[in-house]
């Protein structure tokens, strides 16, 4: 190792070492299942969060598809359901308490399997290392564990389709007493004591990644990167990685409670219940039901940027890379990642308006729940200023990431609304609730996603995917996204309620009835053109176009310095030093200059 490498970075530079020697000696030992099952190696991890995040997808959005069809055509029956479903879809009808039962399982795939797991264990861990210059994770057996306890917690989520009396259905945020009673409802029994230990070994795993990420950002970087010199995507997985440190076991104890309450005669959450099914009144008192939603959204806010920020990040570098442009207001990037971070404690209570709040507390929540907007729109105009002038590549990586910006605008404005405690009155529980978040978390979120996917696959398989069905996929799903999504904000302001599975028979919400089978067509649509991005995914990995070059996109960052296909530690030799900042895009007359490049005598520095 140089005097010069050893130069302040004494701790840092050894752990790389130990990590290259340790790959370089059992290079040749490795077996299928240390290399593809319980691999250490960070890129390898990522990629099974990849895979697992996809499988639930197709999962998550085949639900929804079921019960579109469930809305758009309540009247018909389909016998292939009955075929499909058995009892669930009696005479070809989706049952009521299997309709909810889809609706909770596709609300807790998609935000926590597909969203958190997919999303932040996919890149958190392919990115970290890669982007500041370190050999693997802190820990990498902790990395693997995190990765197992993730795969657990999705059996025994699976599971819980298969049980007689059916999957949880009482709703994806479970609130009691309809969770913590089990002759509530079907939903109610051995289906959601499953969902209540899956979604414990999910915080399990979570935590144990956010550990992680947060320990390799703050020990493990390379010499000269600074926290000012490491991109956005590295400083959006820490927040995101604090985020959910400080909060998930907070829903750890709200489900740790659910529990006692369902087998332990506690009364956390119940008090003054009487159940018509056995004309008895139980004996709990004192408990509250508010409690477990204060305990919930104290993890359900931040989670919306805990799924939001990542694809945030690396918005933020595929458009830099793609406008040939620095990022516009590095520092006000920064500072609004901090801001939402910040505020996305501080908010939780918009959900509850109307379960009886102070109405002088509210306004105290609606006003920081507007404070959140300006960090979001300071986001905002920074995309659209480096986008401004740049010269842009409308790469696939590049299509989703406008697509992002798009969705994040027009979906966020309409949580001004929802912000509004006077108005989220008549909002609440409506389809203009559904409409948003779907729009400015879940679809906005995929966007982020995708365009991860699209613009790391040749770093993370050495092959490109194909562009002409990338196109095609972006296209529809942006157009379908939108026309599934928009329609339903005048459903909401019409007062037409979420979660339930018939509005044929309401004077009010019948009128509905062709746009409701608008949705559903175009759902299943949207839904077709994702199954064809996943052919493209695992085709492109075998079949793809060879990468040739080292650096694709000509980007500048540290991951585009290592081999084509790395292999466990990252770097051949030693470990790059960095000198600049990670946008030096369109500097003295040259297009790119690389964060490993020392800067010239006539240069300025960043």
């Amino acid at each position: 190792m140089s005097t010069e490498a050893l130069h302040g970075h004494a701790e840092v530079i050894t752990t790389h070492e130990v990590h290259h020697d340790e790959h370089h000696g059992h290079h040749h030992q490795e077996t299928f299942i240390t290399k593809y099952v319980f691999s250490q190696d960070h890129k390898m991890i990522a990629k099974q969060f990849l895979i697992t995040g996809m499988i639930w997808a197709i999962i998550g959005g085949l639900f929804s598809v079921l019960f579109r069809l469930q809305l758009g055509y309540p009247d018909q029956t389909f016998p292939i359901l009955e075929d499909l479903l058995g009892k669930w879809a009696k005479g070809g009808k989706l049952q009521p308490e299997f309709y909810y039962a889809l609706v909770t399982m596709h609300g807790t795939v998609l935000v926590f399997f597909v969203l958190t797991a997919g999303l932040s264990g996919t890149f958190s861990n392919f990115l970290i290392p890669l982007q500041v210059g370190a050999r693997d994770m802190a820990s990498p057996f902790m990395n693997m564990l995190s990765y197992w306890f993730f795969f657990l917690a999705s059996v025994v989520m699976v599971s819980s389709l298969f049980v007689q009396t059916g999957p949880a259905s009482g709703g994806w945020t479970s609130y009691p007493p309809l969770s913590a009673l089990g002759d509530a409802s079907e939903g109610s029994k051995i289906g959601m004591d499953l969902w209540l230990i899956s979604m414990a070994l999910f915080v399990v795993s979570s935590l144990l990644g956010g550990l992680n990420y947060i320990s390799t950002i703050l020990n493990m970087r390379t010499k000269g990167m600074s926290m000012t010199r490491m991109p956005l995507t590295i400083w959006a997985f820490f927040f995101t990685a604090v985020l959910g440190v400080l909060s998930f076991p907070v829903l750890f104890s709200g489900f740790i409670l659910l529990l006692f309450d369902r087998h332990a005669g506690t009364s956390f959450y119940l008090s003054d219940i009487f159940v018509a099914s056995t004309q008895k009144a139980l004996p709990n008192e004192g408990g509250s039901a508010i409690l477990y939603q204060h305990l919930f959204w104290f993890l359900g806010h931040p989670e919306v940027y805990i799924i939001l920020l990542p694809a945030m990040g690396m918005v933020s570098e595929i458009m830099s890379t793609n406008a040939r442009k620095p990022i516009f207001g590095y520092m006000a990037m920064l500072g609004s990642l901090f801001a939402i971070a910040v505020l996305a404690f501080l908010v939780w209570a918009h959900h509850m308006f109307v379960t009886g709040l102070n109405p002088f507390l509210g306004s105290f929540f609606v006003l920081l729940t507007l404070l959140i907007a300006v960090p979001s729109a300071i986001k905002v105009f920074n995309w659209l200023t480096t986008l401004w002038r740049g010269n842009l590549r409308f790469t696939p990586g590049m299509l989703f990431s406008i697509g992002f910006v798009s969705l994040f605008i027009s979906g966020g404005l309409t949580g001004i609304f929802l912000g509004n405690s006077t108005l989220d009155i008549h909002l609440h529980d409506t389809y203009f609730v559904i409409a948003h978040f779907h729009i400015v978390m879940g679809v906005a979120s995929f966007f982020g996603m995708f365009a991860g996917v699209y613009h790391w696959f040749p770093k993370m398989y050495g092959r490109y995917m194909n562009n002409t069905l990338a196109y095609i996929h972006f296209w529809i799903t942006l157009v379908g996204a939108y026309l599934i999504f928009w329609p339903m904000h005048y459903e909401g302001l019409a007062g037409m309620p979420r979660r339930y599975l018939d509005f044929s028979g309401w004077a009010s919400f019948n009128q509905f009835g062709g746009l409701n089978k608008f949705i559903s067509i175009v759902t299943m649509i949207v839904f077709a053109v994702q199954l064809l991005f996943v052919f493209n995914f695992i085709y492109s990995i075998f079949k793809g176009r060879r990468v040739r070059t080292q650096n694709p996109w000509g980007s500048t960052t540290l991951e585009w310095t290592t081999p084509i296909r790395p292999g466990h530690g990252n770097w051949d030799g030693e470990i790059p030093e960095v000198h600049r900042w990670p946008y030096d895009y369109g500097k003295d007359g040259r297009e790119f200059i690389p964060q490993t490049e020392p800067v010239g005598a006539n240069e300025s520095a960043h």
